[in-house]
């Protein structure tokens, strides 16, 4: 009997193009020194990682995503951070949105319900942040002067394929945040 597919996935905020080109532009000046800059289709704010799942399970997830309801949001990324053991360079809120906060854990509440534990380093709680670039070497990071906006109206179940190189994503389902019909 064949062993069933798996795949990947994640469940993210996705920026718009404009923002999506600003927060691009940025990881490729920063790691101008050294480091793999995130292309602008791969940026996003991850909410819950969930890692290999089934087919069948994909479709459970994707019954979560539509329970979860929440507000729009204006989401401001206004200043930088570095994780230095793996060389990740990042953007991310000194005050994260209240809404945002309430979308995570309704999406952590729907996740738990259904048997799926979102796979966060440590157990720790949703740190909201946008990976710029990989693999850099950075001893001081300077100020973000200008913060980078977009306002958050959906949230998605992504599938992620690795490659030698880089991976890249598949947006499986998006689910509208606001009143639904």
């Amino acid at each position: 009997m064949e062993e069933p597919r798996s795949h990947r996935v994640f469940f993210a905020l996705w920026p718009d193009a404009e923002s999506a080109s600003h927060l691009a532009a940025l990881g490729h000046a920063l790691a101008s020194g050294g480091g793999r800059a995130m292309r602008p289709a791969t940026l996003h704010l991850t909410l819950a990682f969930i890692g290999s799942v089934t087919g069948a399970q994909c479709e459970v997830l994707r019954g979560v995503g539509e329970s979860v309801h929440g507000e729009p949001f204006d989401l401001s990324l206004d200043r930088l951070g570095f994780w230095p053991r793996r060389g990740i360079l990042w953007a991310g809120c000194r005050q994260p949105p209240s809404l945002l906060h309430r979308l995570s854990a309704a999406l952590d509440s729907g996740l738990a319900a259904a048997g799926f534990a979102p796979d966060r380093p440590g157990g720790a709680s949703l740190v909201p942040h946008v990976t710029l670039a990989r693999r850099v070497r950075c001893r001081d990071l300077p100020r973000l002067e200008t913060p980078i906006r977009w306002r958050v109206g959906s949230f998605a179940l992504v599938e992620s394929h690795l490659h030698p190189s880089a991976a890249s994503y598949r947006i499986l389902a998006e689910f509208p945040l606001g009143a639904r019909a």
